[in-house]
């Protein structure tokens, strides 16, 4: 048993427990009953810490940094490995290939059997000089910087001509620019010559002289080539990068066409076939190719490459592609290219530990997921799965519920066990175990359509379709049957089009809930009135900041060659603020207090204005149990979504386009989501979901079914209708699992 003992962090409540070692363990509950604090916060980070403690100094430097977990005591922990959601890097240069090591696999074969023969693996790599493309420097595409964007040809720079970030008259940038003595300042740009315009955006680095300082004057473009547009978008500040999006245009490099390598790389063959070309192949059509390349010297490698690529397939990813930008990937596509990682590895007794392992995926799909869990808890591995959905709580040897509510009101253990004792159990899970959303006896009539025609991004096949308006719309389909490429590729970007969805909320680890909804403004506003103060000082970030902390909290301390260590703030005990601020109330609570307070109990607290309103559409995308001050980098990926929408409910919008909403949701939780969408079309808007929930197609109006497999096997739309024809006419996958949902 791996025994835990007086686990406290989070919300945990001294939560005590023994789970069984080389099985499979699920955990269920709300979401922020406390779950992940005691799976990942507690149980993984001690696993990690400890082995990281058994390295040197100098390598503990460059891992990161795990503190002790607030635990009294934790016996028999064996080596953990974290398989969660985090999308992967959006690093350009990191595809499918890299991350799993199959394109590595590939070079090497390519160099030995490849015919003419250019050289080393190192020549088939777009990432090194040896093997990229000279034009794009490997990335496939080359970027074309719209000159209007940067400046205003009627203007002189003494007018303010250039509307760049950062070269605003008079800023550093601009004083650069306007006394480097190559261009006239009170001239209007329209009336500059060639060489002025070349000497504005083109000129190579020079060292100018401005007042008795001395500074390198560059062109404007040549500038952004070089500070922006060589890193990644993502990497970028949110407001330079809404301007790189507005001003730089993307386009296939025309020399390698998009392959990302070099003529040499390019002319080398297998079979007639290119690297680029295996590149681009459905993996599971590059399993077949592999298989067919017969030969006996590099017989071990082909091996290794056949097990990995059928391993992707085996797990539902067939139908992606060596070349896909590891960003592109959704978090469930990304958790399970990772999981195939360990699907081979000879290491056995060691911790497994998943985060909603079936997001993503269709029902049928599911059982393939579930197969997997299974295999490593036989190879003799302990697996600790946190999942709401039935299918894969029915397949645990062992179950532990914690609750009964989120946050304040979660942090206990209601129930461990079997399966047939968690039905039996009475707990909030065990009474939903069972439960099915019905089929509507009245759909929605729709109030119009959407046209979407010859829609052909990615694998969709020229397809036509009407999204109807004014009532519930589920697109469904298997992983890849491309129900994302038409909704997010054809629907979203048009007027009166909201999208809600689980990408990462950008922000410090200043950013919170209050700060990301607008709702601190009304509440310092508030505090600033009762007390006669400015409002400033009840912003973290400002003038009412604990001076020795700046308003974290906490005090980061860098050790050099050991780990980073975060303590709490001596001065303001965490509280962020500075003893003065701490003494002015509103309605007898100081504003750190407020902070502390969860959604629901700001709700109460604030039973008017603004606040109020805000704080109420928050409660009603459940996310009640979130605190105010709560860090935005801690929230998980259905909590991201609801909190967009919620900030998208108070805008005017017609639709609607949620992207696996359910993500994340007890199956409790699920209801009340349910109620929320029908609330959202009662108020006249439409609303688009894509989903792979049963209980959400059951209560849909409309389905859209997308298949009839994943990649190029997907692509058409084989169904859409209402769910009760769906059940009765269709002969899809989603149809006969529907089916069987609603008759069981």
């Amino acid at each position: 048993m791996i025994q835990v003992r007086g686990a406290r962090a989070n919300n945990l409540k001294n939560v005590s427990l023994d789970l069984p070692k080389r099985r499979l363990t699920v955990f269920t509950g709300v979401s922020g009953s406390g779950k992940s604090s005691l799976v990942f916060a507690t149980i993984a980070a001690e696993s990690q810490r400890l082995i990281n403690e058994t390295y040197t100094a100098f390598v503990q430097s460059y891992l990161p940094s795990v503190g002790r977990p607030d635990v009294d005591e934790l016996r028999n922990l064996s080596a953990a490995i974290v398989v969660d959601q985090e999308r992967m890097g959006a690093n350009s240069r990191s595809t499918v290939g890299t991350a799993t090591d199959a394109y590595t696999m590939l070079r090497i074969i390519f160099s030995r059997l490849g015919e003419p023969h250019i050289g080393t693996s190192g020549a088939f790599s777009f990432n090194v000089p040896e093997g990229m493309c000279p034009q794009c420097e490997g990335t496939g595409e080359i970027s074309t910087v719209d000159v209007d964007q940067l400046l205003d040809r009627e203007r002189s720079l003494n007018e303010g001509a250039l509307t760049l970030p950062y070269h605003a008259v008079d800023s550093w940038g601009w004083q650069v620019v306007a006394h480097s003595g190559f261009l006239d300042a009170d001239k209007k740009l329209t009336d500059y010559t060639e060489q002025e315009w070349a000497d504005l955006l083109h000129k190579d680095p020079v060292k100018v002289k401005v007042g008795s300082n001395g500074f390198t004057y560059e062109g404007l473009i040549s500038k952004m080539q070089r500070t922006w547009l060589a890193k990644d978008r993502d990497a970028l500040q949110p407001h330079i990068r809404a301007f790189v999006e507005r001003a730089v245009v993307f386009a296939r490099c025309p020399l390698c066409e998009g392959t990302r390598l070099n003529r040499a790389a390019l002319s080398s063959k297998i079979d007639g076939v290119t690297i680029a070309e295996c590149s681009a192949m459905q993996i599971d059509d590059l399993a077949d190719f592999v298989r067919s390349i017969e030969d006996t010297g590099t017989a071990p490698l082909l091996a290794n490459l056949l097990d990995l690529l059928d391993s992707l397939t085996e797990i539902g990813l067939g139908y992606l592609s060596l070349d896909r930008p590891s960003g592109t990937l959704s978090g469930g596509e990304a958790q399970r290219v990772k999981m195939v990682r360990h699907l081979g590895s000879s290491i056995t007794d060691v911790t497994y530990v998943f985060d909603e392992p079936t997001v993503g995926l269709h029902p049928h799909d599911i059982q393939r997921m579930n197969d997997l869990l299974l295999r490593l808890r036989d190879k003799g591995n302990t697996v600790l799965v946190v999942e709401h959905k039935p299918e894969v709580v029915a397949i645990a040897d062992h179950v532990v519920d914690i609750g009964p509510g989120a946050g304040a009101a979660g942090g206990e253990i209601c129930y461990t066990g079997d399966v047939p004792g968690l039905r039996a159990s009475g707990t909030l899970t065990g009474r939903h175990l069972g439960h099915r959303a019905r089929l509507r006896e009245r759909p929605r009539t729709p109030k119009g359509q959407v046209a979407i025609k010859g829609a052909g991004l990615h694998n969709l096949k020229d397809v036509s379709v009407d999204v109807p308006l004014g009532v519930l719309t589920v697109v469904t389909g298997v992983a890849g049957s491309g129900k994302s490429s038409l909704i997010h590729g054809h629907l979203a970007g048009r007027d009166g089009v909201v999208v809600a969805d689980q990408s990462p909320i950008r922000g410090s680890r200043r950013s919170n809930p209050a700060t990301y909804t607008g709702l601190l403004g009304p509440v310092r506003d508030a505090f600033a009135k009762a007390n006669g103060v400015k409002a400033a000082l009840f912003s973290a970030n400002s003038e009412g900041a604990c001076q020795k902390c700046n308003g974290l909290g906490l005090i980061y301390t860098d050790l050099a060659m050991m780990q980073g260590v975060a303590t709490v703030c001596e001065r303001c005990d965490g509280r962020r603020f500075t003893p003065e601020v701490l003494t002015y109330r509103l309605r007898g609570k100081n504003i750190s207090e407020v902070l502390a307070m969860s959604i629901a109990e700001a709700y109460a607290f604030f039973p008017t204005g603004r606040p109020h309103a805000v704080l109420g559409r928050l409660h009603d995308v459940g996310l009640g149990y979130l605190r105010l001050g709560q860090p935005l980098n801690t929230l998980s990926g259905g909590e991201r979504q609801r909190l967009k929408l919620a900030i998208h409910m108070a805008e005017k919008s017609s639709t609607y386009v949620l992207d696996e909403p359910t993500t994340g949701l007890h199956l409790a939780d699920v209801d009340k989501l349910l109620a929320l969408l029908d609330h959202l079309v009662d108020d006249g808007n439409s609303v688009v979901v894509i989903e792979h929930h049963q209980a959400v197609m059951a209560h849909a109006d409309w389905i859209i079914d997308l298949g009839p497999g994943g990649g190029h096997d997907g692509g058409e739309v084989v169904f859409t209708g209402t769910p009760k024809e769906l059940i009765e006419s269709a002969d899809t996958l989603t149809a006969r699992h529907l089916r069987e949902y609603v008759g069981s």
